[in-house]
């Protein structure tokens, strides 16, 4: 350790995901270890500009670990966007005495957080929490995990009820931008068709594999969709293939924010747990405006601008599995 800290402000910021209690309870027990006062700020930026700041105690994080959501709140936060408004949260910071932060979110909050520190100096490191997988640096994001093993849970579920009345159905997955999910989730769960926003579709294509299935006795079929898949809407989808297929019985399913909740697995409670350690270690060795996470399960640091605009991007040969398993 090679700086001197005494007082670490903790935020999460954004779409909330499975696992931030537990990051936020690692960042606490670690400041507690080195002898630092932890500082919890409550809904995010919102929080920081609103002085909703204080001190945290061993209550605060006492059974967390478990738990989905995030204790600390989270709110997006329009006036943090301006001047005027960081200034004020940089100033409420200051008269708690606080050095430096650990802010948890996604692309958004570290945009925010590298813009702040630019601004008013304030060493601040990121944590990747978002379900959506698709932040550079870190082979996984906090939440994602566990979101995955939510989809497959209920699409399980669905399948059930589908081979019971000969259905097809259209599971909308989350995934604006990213595919992750689908592409994951739709393997696990033998989907017929995957539809992700990297790639285009040739929807012709999509009516031969659904036809296929059929004349191979196929009664049911699940069709995962990432709600940011740019061929289509899953209503028109589901429209045209009735069109195509008047015989079938096609329902729709928008499986929604219930990906973003539960309780985290083991997998997202014991990296949250990584890297909020890793934060704290970060912070105590100079390093500033940078996103800890896991590759080839070591950390590492990547700084925010690498963080922000680079985005994963999805194995070729995980999309070549899904081509020939569907």
């Amino acid at each position: 350790m090679t700086k001197t800290i005494r007082k670490i402000g903790v935020m999460t910021s954004g779409g909330d995901s499975p696992g931030m209690n537990a990051a936020i309870r690692a960042v606490f027990k670690t400041c507690s270890a080195y002898q630092i006062t932890c500082m919890g700020i409550h809904r995010g930026y919102k929080g920081m500009i609103e002085n909703d700041i204080f001190e945290m105690q061993p209550k605060d994080v006492k059974q967390i670990i478990h738990l989905g959501g995030t204790i600390l709140l989270s709110e997006r936060c329009k006036e943090f966007r301006e001047f005027e408004g960081r200034k004020k949260a940089y100033e409420n910071l200051k008269s708690h005495d606080i050095e430096a932060l650990v802010v948890i979110g996604g692309d958004g909050t570290f945009t925010g957080a590298k813009i702040f520190e630019e601004e008013f100096g304030m060493p601040t490191i990121g944590l990747p929490g978002t379900i959506d997988n698709d932040i550079f640096g870190t082979d996984n994001t906090i939440g994602y995990d566990t979101a995955m093993n939510t989809v497959i849970e209920a699409v399980d579920k669905i399948r059930d009820t589908a081979t019971s009345h000969q259905r097809l159905f259209f599971v909308e997955v989350m995934g604006r931008d990213a595919g992750f999910i689908a592409l994951n989730t739709g393997i696990a769960s033998g989907a017929i068709e995957i539809l992700i926003p990297e790639k285009r579709y040739d929807m012709e294509e999509f009516y031969k594999n659904i036809a296929t299935g059929a004349e191979r006795g196929k009664i049911s079929h699940i069709v995962i969709v990432a709600e940011g898949e740019k061929s289509t809407n899953i209503y028109d989808l589901a429209k045209h293939t009735q069109e195509r297929f008047p015989t079938y019985e096609i329902r729709i399913s928008i499986l929604g924010h219930m990906q973003r909740g539960g309780s985290p697995t083991c997998s997202d409670r014991v990296l949250a747990s990584r890297l909020g350690v890793a934060a704290i270690d970060g912070l105590l060795e100079g390093k500033s405006s940078v996103m800890a996470g896991i590759k080839a399960n070591n950390v590492l640091y990547t700084p925010f601008e690498e963080a922000i605009k680079k985005h994963n991007e999805l194995d070729a040969h995980l999309i070549k599995t899904a081509q020939i398993l569907a």
